[in-house]
Formats: C-alpha cells, structure tokens, sequence
C-alpha cells in the first residue's frame, strides 16, 4: 500500500512538512509495511515559495523591506535560476506579521513587496513568479507599485503613502518614475482566489473582515476601492471589476496586472506542475490532504480541489484532514475528496487548539488510518 500526503499548511500552526512528517508516523502505526510519499504543497499563500524552490532545487535570498505596518523587516524569496525568482507576498505583507489587537485594513500597505520586487530586479531577476495569497492588506496594490516608483496623488497633487486609507483619496496616478526594468520583466501571478476587484465578491468584503475590517471599516474601504477602480479605468482603460483575480490580496492582483502586466495563473495549479505531482501519482493507493479551515472558499483554487481534481482524473481516492469545517465545506465532495475529517476532537477555544495543532492533527492522522483499516475488513 502506498500513501502520497500533499497538504497545505495550517496557517501560523502547521507546515506542510510537519503535516507529512506526523501523517508518515500515524500510517506505520497501523500499515506497518505501507511506503509513504510525501510532497510539499501550496496555493500561493504562505509555503509557495518552500515547495518551489525545493522542486526546483533552489536557493533562497533575504531582502530588507518594511512589513504591514511599516515596520522594518527581512524577507526571503526564492532563486530558481539565474534569471527566474519566486516569492510570496505574504513573507513581506502577510496578515500573521500584524498581531490580531492591531489590525485595521485602512492602516496596513504592500509596500514591502514593493520592495522585494525591487531586490529581485537589483539582483538581476527579469522572470519573477509571485504569489498572493495570506496578505494583510487592502490597498489595492498601492504601497507594492509605490514601491517600484509609481506616484498615486490626491487632489492637492501630493503622494499618498498607499495604504489601505488612501485609496478614497486616490485622483491621479503618476507613471513617470515607475521602474524602467519592469518593462524588461515577465512577471506571473500565482493567485487562488477569483475575485474581482469590487463588489460583494470583491476584495473588501470577502477577504477585509479577516484582517481586522469591521462593517463600518470595510463600507469605507470598499468606497475607497471603487474609487480607486475608476481611477484605473480612467487612466488605462481596464475594469478591474470584470478580470478574476484582481481583487486577490486586497487588489494587488489588479496592480500587478495593471502596472507589471503580470498574467495570472492558478497557484496551486502551477505548484503541483513545478513540483512533479502527476508522476508521484503512480502506484498510490490513497492521497492525503487538506487545510487549517475547510469552506466554501475552498473549491475555489485551494490546495484540496487542486490535489482533488488531479486525482478524480486517475480515480484514485483522496482524503482531507483540516483544522475545522465550516458553510459549504462539503462542497469540496465534487472535486475528488472523498472524506473530511477535522482535527479538534472536542469543544474548545480556538488558542487551545492551535496550541495543541500537532497533538490534534496526529490524533486525526490515526482515526482516519484506523477507518481505512477497517474499510479493508470489511466484507
């Protein structure tokens, strides 16, 4: 019997490593001469830059930029070859760099990628892969393209720092020191959402509650964000409204299509083709995967309907273990999962469970190793 276990990480708690390395343990417990395979996943979120560079036998590279709040920070990002990096925005401005206490969407900026897009470029990179997911912010790219030189003005011509406040101030948008070694560059996008840049399935209020927006905040930041729309379709003759993705990562995918002319791609699909996974797939019995929160959101470009679908194609079955279930979490049952089982195994506060998510996420390993124990018994 052969299991191949490719799980996302649980967000802050689990990495896709640990989840492999505890669903290896759990299966020898009970299939003692099962072999196991193991490959790292992600959806272009936190863990992207980790599974690509170890396909592609890697390096990685530190850069100094200013996190969420403006604060001082390293991050790192990926060399694949000379001429090719890749990096995640969320290891300059990911949500799990603002502490809960302090997140406000209408205080929080991109700038920092901004900024590791410039190191990249510094260093000679011309091909750069990013992915968008587990962002902070909603600033619609504009602290990212500020970065790379771009000037967003007010109507009294002076720059806005490009946060997520400014974007209801936002009445011109100045081209002329933009970076002149973007033009040079072919950029891709790796994005796991659909969203687009406005609207009730926009960025604001989809993702905006998430990173501290309360009903209030994210009626001005969505006022905000279809100002700063009209702006962009004023200027470059583009509805950000109409083009999936733009809304991903607070509508830094709509700044990066606008002003990098990135071209957006499934992150978990690009993962699973750089990481080989299709050819893993030979002779295994059963897949293993999953995420820290199932719902509805996740048929929608996530790490299990990827895994999923690869493996409905070959009939090869797929089980998910996840931290929790929430609304439409069985939607994923049409996308080739075949069965969730959550980690928490009893009431409890959400600290204790992450406090706990190794022990937890072991005992999920063996029940579910011990139904399929018991599924081979039967008659």
């Amino acid at each position: 019997m052969k299991f191949l276990f490719a799980s996302d990480s649980f967000k802050g708690t689990l990495s896709s490593r640990q989840t492999a390395r505890l669903l290896t343990q759990a299966a020898r417990e009970i299939f003692p001469d099962c072999e196991c395979d193991s490959i790292g996943v992600a959806d272009g979120g936190e863990g992207t830059t980790d599974a690509v560079v170890a396909a592609a036998g890697g390096s990685r590279i530190e850069a100094n930029v200013h996190g969420p709040l403006w604060e001082k920070r390293t991050a790192s990002y990926g060399k694949l070859e000379e001429n090719r990096a890749v990096m995640e925005m969320a290891a300059a401005s990911g949500l799990p760099f603002v502490p809960e206490e302090q997140r406000d969407p209408r205080k929080t900026t991109s700038y920092g990628t901004g900024e590791m897009i410039r190191d990249a470029l510094d260093k000679g990179f011309r091909d750069i892969s990013i992915a968008i997911g587990g962002s902070a912010t909603n600033d619609g790219g504009m602290g990212c393209i500020r970065a790379l030189g771009v000037r967003f003005l007010d109507e009294n011509a002076e720059e806005l720092s490009g946060c997520g406040k400014d974007l209801i101030r936002v009445r011109k948008i100045d081209m002329s020191g933009m970076d002149p070694r973007v033009k040079d560059c072919k950029f891709t996008v790796m994005c796991d959402v659909t969203n687009p840049l406005c609207g009730e399935q926009g960025a604001t209020y989809t993702f905006g509650k998430q990173k501290g927006g309360t009903l209030e905040i994210l009626k001005a930041l969505e006022a905000g964000m279809c100002n700063y729309r009209d702006i962009l379709k004023q200027q470059f003759g583009v509805d950000m409204d109409t083009v999936a993705g733009a809304g991903a990562a607070g509508g830094l995918g709509a700044a990066l299509m606008v002003f990098l002319g990135g071209g957006l791609k499934s992150g978990i699909e690009t993962v699973l083709d750089l990481v080989g996974f299709d050819k893993r797939l030979e002779d295994v019995s059963l897949v293993v995967t999953g995420e820290g929160a199932a719902d509805w959101q996740s048929v929608y470009g996530k790490v299990m309907r990827g895994v999923g679908m690869r493996c409905k194609a070959r009939d090869i079955p797929v089980a998910a273990i996840v931290g929790c279930m929430g609304q439409g979490a069985e939607d994923i049952f049409d996308y080739g999962i075949d069965s969730i089982i959550t980690t928490v195994n009893r009431p409890m506060p959400l600290s204790e469970a992450i406090d706990k998510a190794e022990e937890l996420y072991l005992g999920a390993a063996r029940r579910m190793f011990r139904m399929l124990r018991a599924g081979k018994r039967m008659k």
